[in-house]
């Protein structure tokens, strides 16, 4: 009865929300509750809600200030003399503008957001791809798989998402990938260089004027470069190292951020009210996921559903459970929302590897390294593929026929060195 109360609850989630019938907060709201009353669990599923919230409350809190913090950073221009200074090594050869547009991206996806990654990135390096003649198909490629393989970042969405939905830090479903994704950015910047030597053959300008556009801003504290630059290496060095639990992290950072660099507190109000949006459209749907995981877990439902799908998954399939994740989950991004993969299929899947005697977190691992990861800027079910296309004018079939296969590489690239270094087993 709880097996298939709980798979007709995924179910439901996944048709309302991406057949777009309501938002996720209120499907991860509302779904998990009407089930918990047909289950007849009434006044008890209070305690199943408050419980799955406080499993979460750590991961939201991170979020907040993380993205805070690179928001002030971005903010106050410390990436841009970096990313000026690519720009004027890339020159005018199409080889190394490709590779420089992979690195700017890289660098400007550091604040975990495929939005504001498309704003500067595309437009930064759309008029230089013009002069050159190069395809700007090439240009929504580059940038889509720096920012995709960048996502995997613990706070990123994706690894956020898993890292809630299994209830573990997020270092220890991260660190275990560093090498993993150092390898990946590796490809993407390989794979850049190579699509732009194609381009070589183009006819090239040599009236390329290569230079982010700049826009004055009072918000920008280039006196205060140097200091910011040691405040973001000093931030992620820590959370790496795993010293302090990521959310002190990011709460330290952000707060020594905002005061060295706006003092006042009418810019220090501004500044939070400008990242308001995309921390509250977050942690809103972090919270709602308290909900639905609390529900889920605390009935019961999804131990009952990891126990019917082992006796349906063979053991041969079973034991190897990681790995065939991790070469779906690419594809994946195609087919699920991240809210629905993660916090409806991503449970049920790591409750079933446990059956076969595999720690869950492989299966959240497994996830992340495509599942709207690389898998995000080629998916429709992102608005950020939306605004990579239209900025760069390019149509989503072209994009996706030109993107998947690169994206699809770099997953299986990372899923390979995790298997060989043990991050995931096969």
């Amino acid at each position: 009865m709880l097996a298939l109360l709980g798979f007709a609850t995924i179910i439901t989630l996944l048709f309302l929300v991406m057949a777009k019938k309501t938002s996720p907060v209120v499907a991860m709201i509302i779904v998990p509750i009407i089930s918990g009353l047909i289950g007849g669990f009434g006044f008890e599923m209070a305690e199943f809600i408050t419980q799955g919230i406080g499993s979460i409350a750590t991961t939201g809190v991170m979020f907040i200030f993380a993205i805070l913090f690179f928001g002030i950073m971005n903010d106050t221009g410390t990436f841009k003399p970096i990313i000026n200074g690519i720009l004027k090594l890339a020159g005018n050869d199409p080889a190394r503008v490709a590779f420089a547009s992979a690195l700017v991206a890289m660098i400007v996806h550091l604040d975990g957001s495929g939005a504001s990654t498309f704003l500067i990135a595309i437009p930064a390096f759309l008029p230089v791809y013009d002069q050159l003649k190069m395809k700007r198909s090439t240009l929504a490629c580059i940038v889509a798989l720096a920012a995709g393989t960048m996502n995997i970042l613990p706070w990123g969405g994706p690894t956020i998402r898993a890292a809630t939905a299994l209830e573990i830090p997020v270092t220890a479903l991260f660190n275990p990938l560093i090498i993993p994704v150092l390898f990946g950015l590796i490809s993407v910047l390989i794979i850049a260089y190579f699509l732009g030597k194609k381009e070589r053959s183009n006819e090239i300008s040599k009236q390329a004027v290569i230079k982010m556009e700049e826009l004055p801003s009072e918000l920008e504290r280039p006196k205060l470069f140097w200091i910011n630059i040691g405040l973001i290496v000093t931030s992620v060095g820590v959370l790496v190292s795993a010293i302090l639990p990521p959310h002190v992290i990011f709460m330290i950072a952000f707060a020594i951020a905002i005061t060295i660099n706006y003092p006042n507190l009418n810019d220090q109000a501004q500044r939070i009210n400008a990242h308001a949006k995309a921390v509250v459209l977050m942690v809103s749907i972090l919270f709602a996921a308290g909900c639905f995981i609390g529900i889920m877990k605390g009935s019961g439902m999804i131990d009952e559903m990891a126990k019917a799908a082992v006796l349906h998954i063979p053991e041969s399939i079973g034991k190897h459970l990681p790995f065939f994740v991790g070469i779906t989950s690419m594809p994946a991004s195609l087919l699920f929302d991240p809210d629905s993969f993660y916090f409806g299929v991503v449970p049920v899947l790591a409750t079933t590897a446990t059956h076969f005697g595999i720690d869950s977190v492989e299966i959240g691992r497994a996830a992340i390294i495509g599942q709207m990861t690389t898998g995000f800027p080629v998916s429709p079910l992102t608005g950020s593929t939306f605004l990579l296309i239209g900025l760069t004018g390019v149509d989503l079939g072209s994009h996706q026929r030109k993107t998947i296969p690169y994206a699809f590489l770099i997953s299986l690239i990372i899923l390979v060195v995790s298997l060989l270094i043990g991050a995931i087993t096969f």
